[in-house]
């Protein structure tokens, strides 16, 4: 009675799991394509090669080797004790199908050979595809890459095992699982010798795996030659970070990280000398800086401080008398120019980024009030962008200091945070978005994903403060004495901040400022020019960094213009 009756239930069921045997099939990972359709990640067309199990025992040993040489002899790149090690690895007594030797081999250079591997009962010859990024390095911090799936990738990834890769980093890793898709499934009845007999279910994997990214890869290939182009006696090649974004809607039309890689290095494997010249060098081609980048903003911070006086009661007549340098204490806090600005208000000081100015501001209102008009535009916060690891930044205030540090803030600190040095730090994605929210008083979530919509955040600031503030920033690029006139030649008419952020302090017994040429190379201040345009219809917004590049202004002006005039020829921009 239990065993025919009550335990009917567990033998039927252990029964069927002895005869029924679920085979799971990999999905073709998607396509990964810009704005108007051209790839920028795609599945090259391969063989792999298998050679049967259990050849691993004395008796059989000839056999593997025999295999082996054969395919040695047609693919000469491969090493016999290579594959014979691979082998012996994966073979076992309970290993019941093919081993992989051979995980890639071009379509092109294998479909000759097909008939000579394809007869052999010891081997086994199957379709695979190899991930290939046709612009190399372009976008490639952006883009991201694949690579072999880990026991860890495949603990937290079910369908790697199957599909054997997974993204790395880049939008291979954020959209990861839409790209990889889903498992297709096949359910057969199998006999004792565990061969199949019929097919009881099917169930395709999926096919529409792909995503169309925001990227403009003409854009973004433009902008690539115009950051590697030009070079300097100090290094070869600049570093830093442009990006380009829809102030509206904040879609990444382009965004690159520099110096950059090319991700193809990953899909099959780096040598340890091309990781170790990559790893090595001083600009950090692996960080994403876009993200992962945290610099002191510098002055591009000025505005959102500008807004925060005008917040919290500084009138818009509020004047300065710029003598060049700032008294509190022992210690001078020096205006970058050497003479002064004279007498200076908003737009002033906004125009000709006159550090006194603000010096002065901050200390009617304190940090706690700059910080949190900061706080709004999105600093000390992830922007959302669909990037992995996201760095946060540090947006200070007495509170942040006394957990961080446990030490009391001082009057001076608030002095030099005013213009976006001392504890600040962002990233170049932060000032891309704030800069957007510049020109509508809107907050938007960069994003890469083309049918991703997000709604921005409505930032509560008046309308005519930020009218007010824009004059400044118009002026900055158009005005005589506007800090990028000089370097600025555009067809668009463009509105921005030049900003310099210093790396190494300057020491007080240095009675005259140091020039930015007088430095060493990697001393050297951290340039930013950030932009919007067209002024009067604010559509994009350009923000470029240049490490080490010294004046924001003749740093980036050159790049900035040829950006616009490019957004012009492509017809982002009309007249």
């Amino acid at each position: 009675y239990f065993i025919s009756i009550k335990s009917n239930t567990y033998f039927e069921e252990l029964s069927r799991q002895n005869y029924e045997k679920t085979i799971y099939e990999a999905p073709v990972r998607g396509i990964i394509k810009d704005r108007n359709g051209v790839a920028l990640a795609i599945n090259n067309l391969g063989f792999t090669i298998s050679i049967k199990p259990h050849l691993r025992s004395k008796k059989k040993l000839a056999r593997l080797e025999k295999l082996v040489k054969l395919i040695v002899k047609h693919f000469p790149e491969f090493k016999e004790e290579d594959l014979i090690k691979k082998y012996k690895k994966e073979d076992s007594a309970y290993k019941h199908t093919f081993v992989k030797v051979v995980d890639y081999i071009e379509y092109d250079k294998f479909f000759s050979k097909y008939s000579i591997f394809n007869s052999l009962e010891d081997i086994k010859i199957e379709a695979t595809t190899k991930r290939h990024y046709p612009y190399k390095e372009i976008a490639a911090h952006v883009i991201g890459y694949t690579g072999k799936a880990s026991v860890a990738d495949i603990t937290k990834n079910s369908t790697s095992k199957y599909t054997g890769i997974i993204g790395k980093s880049g939008l291979e890793k954020y959209h990861n699982n839409r790209l990889q898709g889903k498992l297709g499934k096949r359910v057969v009845k199998v006999n004792a010798l565990n061969q199949e007999i019929e097919i009881l279910d099917t169930e395709m994997p999926s096919d529409n795996n792909d995503i169309v990214t925001t990227i403009d890869i003409k854009l973004q290939k433009y902008i690539h030659e115009l950051f590697t182009e030009e070079t300097n006696a100090d290094f070869s090649k600049r570093s830093g970070a442009v990006i380009v974004m829809d102030s509206n809607n904040g879609e990444i039309l382009a965004a690159g990280s520099f110096p950059e890689f090319n991700n193809n290095i990953f899909v099959s494997g780096i040598s340890a000398k091309e990781w170790d010249k990559i790893k090595n060098d001083f600009n950090h081609p692996f960080t994403n800086k876009l993200v992962n980048g945290l610099y002191p903003p510098g002055s591009v911070l000025k505005m959102g401080v500008a807004l925060s006086y005008l917040e919290n009661g500084i009138k818009r007549d509020f004047n300065v008398f710029c003598k060049s340098n700032l008294q509190l204490g022992k210690r001078k806090f020096r205006c970058w120019k050497e003479k002064g600005h004279a007498a200076t208000g908003f737009t002033k000081a906004i125009r000709e980024s006159c550090d006194d100015f603000f010096y002065k501001g901050s200390l009617k209102i304190g940090i706690n009030k700059i910080s949190k008009t900061l706080d709004k535009f999105g600093f000390g916060k992830k922007t959302g962008v669909d990037q992995i690891n996201e760095f946060v930044g540090v947006n200070p205030n007495k509170s942040w200091k006394r957990q961080k540090y446990n030490i009391p803030w001082y009057i001076g600190e608030t002095v030099v945070s005013s213009i976006g040095q001392g504890f600040v730090l962002v990233t170049p994605m932060q000032i891309a978005r704030y800069t957007a929210s510049l020109t509508n008083g809107k907050l938007p979530t960069p994003h890469f994903l083309k049918d991703e919509k997000y709604e921005p955040s409505d930032l509560k600031i008046s309308k005519s403060d930020l009218k007010f503030i824009q004059k400044g920033m118009y002026q900055v690029c158009n005005h005589h004495n506007g800090t990028a006139v000089n370097f600025i030649n555009s067809k668009v008419t463009i509105a921005g901040k030049t900003g310099t952020a210093q790396v190494v302090g300057i020491p007080q017994s240095e009675k005259k400022r140091m020039k930015e040429h007088e430095l060493e190379y990697y001393q050297r201040s951290h340039a930013w020019l950030t932009t919007y345009g067209p002024y009067k219809d604010p559509r994009y917004v350009v923000t470029v960094l240049v490490e080490h590049g010294g004046h924001g202004g003749s740093a980036a002006g050159a790049i900035v213009s040829k950006i616009y005039n490019k957004l012009y020829e492509l017809g982002y921009i009309k007249k």
